[in-house]
């Protein structure tokens, strides 16, 4: 799981690994999550998929992530570029009411895969409380999404400017087999 903000390195490093893993003769598959909405979204899909070596399979699915994880190569490199992109679309769509069912399924669909999958969101509660409720609403879904997911992975990092911090989970610090002692000092 590759969690960060916009353009801190996510999707490069996805792909980056996408490339080690065909160099080192795997398959690769996209699972790309946006829709065209306007013009400039046509064009950013575009380059999106211009960019893709032609020996990736790509996968265009913007609502049913469990349907695209398994329409993917059993066996190969499965890159979803993007939960943050997908929770959009689901409310935009008026689906998002069956989010936690949805990201259920497209976690079992992972499980069952053969391959690796690497699955990209963005981190968008380090900022200020957005102003309204709609956006206050989607940040807070997606911040359960991401740690469902993350839960789920079996290796989370954690991207700012082209660097990845590992995630380690919460049991897996010290000090957090209960509460926090009181430390007088001599």
């Amino acid at each position: 799981m590759l969690l960060g903000g916009a353009r801190s390195g996510k999707s490069a490093l996805a792909e980056r690994w996408g490339h080690a893993h065909a160099t080192d003769g795997g398959s690769v598959a996209v699972l790309a999550t946006a829709e065209i909405i306007d013009d400039e979204m046509a064009d950013r899909i575009e380059q999106h998929r211009s960019l893709r070596p032609a020996t990736w399979v790509t996968i265009e699915e913007p609502l049913d992530l469990a349907r695209g994880i398994k329409l993917a190569p059993p066996h190969a490199l499965l890159i979803i570029d993007c939960l943050t992109t997908w929770l959009g679309n689901l409310m935009f769509h008026g689906v998002a009411g069956d989010v936690d069912e949805r990201a259920d399924a497209a976690l079992a669909a992972i499980a069952a895969r053969v391959g690796s999958t690497v699955v990209v969101s963005n981190e968008v509660g380090l900022g200020i409380v957005p102003a309204d409720p709609a956006t206050r609403e989607y940040r807070d879904v997606l911040g359960r999404l991401n740690q469902q997911f993350v839960d789920a992975a079996d290796h989370a990092y954690l991207l700012i400017a082209g660097r990845a911090l590992r995630l380690d989970p919460i049991h897996a610090l010290p000090g957090t087999s209960g509460p926090p002692r009181r430390v007088t000092p001599p």
